[in-house]
């Protein structure tokens, strides 16, 4: 089955499609660029970047501009995702969320109008073993937004690696926080991964956070050869 991928360059999504062209055909990637850095649906920091993720994967991308309002937004998700079915003959839908069903809901709706397949693979998935593959399957990650509490300053572009994973795992026994960042506490950006041919390499970046509230913008970036 040819599948799209709803991919923001962070690393569910990033991880969600690798784990399904294990097994299918990734056709194409959809991007929805939101003008509301607070969107519910969509991941935004450093999104405008995927472009060079999908040329550092080798897979066409279809990008969709959104105002982000909640209603509107998921009609320009449908629109990107009737683009896929038309373009790339897709019959199935991957998402990377974990936890959230007011994503998955909606996605799942939207599919199911169209009549194509909504695949979510790391719905539940054990939080720590997820992580640990993502340090182990050659995926370079870095904090790409903070949205809460204990996160400041500190962790704005900083790589996940088994170290952070072990603070995270000590915080989430604090605060109750996932480890994931699926409550929102932390957004992420994806610099290399195993189905790259190229990596990401930031030439210019700039961090700002208050209140534990941050976002490493990445102004300036290139595609390396591995």
């Amino acid at each position: 089955m040819k599948l799209g991928v709803l991919f923001s360059g962070g690393k569910d999504s990033a991880f969600a499609c690798y784990m399904a062209m294990q097994h299918e055909e990734v056709a194409c990637l959809i991007s929805i660029i939101s003008e509301n850095d607070h969107s519910y649906m969509f991941h935004t920091p450093n999104v405008n970047l995927s472009t060079l993720q999908a040329e550092a994967a080798g897979i066409p991308q279809i990008l969709i501009d959104t105002p982000g309002e909640e209603e509107v937004e998921l009609e320009d998700l449908k629109r990107g995702i009737e683009e896929a079915v038309d373009r790339f003959g897709i019959g199935g839908i991957v998402t990377g969320a974990v936890m959230s069903v007011y994503q998955a809901a909606r996605i799942q709706r939207i599919c199911h109008d169209l009549d194509i397949c909504c695949f979510s693979p790391l719905w539940y998935t054990n939080q720590e073993e997820y992580m640990q593959k993502i340090t182990s399957s050659g995926f370079n990650v870095i904090i790409a937004g903070v949205f809460s509490y204990p996160f400041d300053e500190r962790w704005l572009g900083r790589e996940i690696d088994r170290e952070m994973i072990d603070e995270l795992k000590i915080l989430s026994e604090k605060y109750a926080i996932t480890l994931s960042g699926e409550g929102g506490e932390y957004e992420s950006f994806v610099l290399d991964a195993p189905f790259f041919s190229k990596r990401i390499v930031i030439d210019e970046s700039e961090s700002f956070c208050r209140n534990y509230n941050g976002r490493f913008i990445i102004k300036k970036a290139h595609l390396e050869d591995k």
